[in-house]
């Protein structure tokens, strides 16, 4: 097996491919994340999630390189990470009551032959109504300010669902293993 990287910083990243069991390392890629003028969600993840692998690719000529992004949506709006509390409490408002769906771009790169599969995998969270004081008492205990959609769904973030729709959780985390397995199997990578 070609050695493994994942092209992110993210320790959530980290912690779900180490659940595959595969030894691997990580490295951040620096991107510019901007989307461009009328890019949907889909497209821009997709695109966020190949240039991430594509910029370790010199770095790692002979390696098989993950790349993730994600972008969560509501009312056709795109929910970046709020990272203060102002916009995080926004957040957490707009989604009360409402359906937000998280969109994970995925990319596996094998640099030694070129090979690109890439995909978008979606995840819908159905928010309970939140009052003003839940979102405060939330917010205080576990401060998701580097979170798209201002909560943690693996920890105390679950308690503002209603309902979750989708084929893989662990997309909704930021990492979707169910499709990266699928991936890493087409490229010959044996798991368990």
């Amino acid at each position: 097996m070609p050695p493994l990287v994942l092209a992110s910083s993210s320790p959530y990243r980290r912690e779900l491919l180490s659940r595959l069991r595969l030894p691997f390392t990580w490295s951040a890629p620096s991107i510019d994340e901007t989307p461009f003028p009328r890019e949907s969600a889909d497209a821009l993840v997709r695109r966020l999630a190949a240039e991430k692998a594509g910029a370790l690719a010199q770095e790692y000529p002979h390696h098989l390189l993950v790349g993730s992004d994600q972008v969560a949506v509501l009312n056709g709006r795109i929910l970046g990470k709020p990272h203060d509390l102002p916009r995080a409490r926004a957040q957490l408002q707009s989604a009360s009551g409402n359906s937000v769906t998280f969109l994970t771009g995925l990319a596996l790169l094998n640099t030694a032959s070129g090979t690109a599969q890439i995909d978008c995998i979606p995840f819908t969270v159905h928010f309970r109504h939140l009052d003003a004081a839940r979102i405060e008492r939330y917010l205080a205990a576990e401060q998701p300010f580097d979170c798209a959609g201002s909560f943690k769904s693996e920890g105390l973030g679950v308690s503002l669902f209603r309902a979750t729709e989708g084929e893989d959780a662990t997309s909704l985390i930021g990492l979707p293993l169910i499709r990266l397995v699928d991936m890493l199997l087409a490229e010959g990578v044996q798991i368990p």
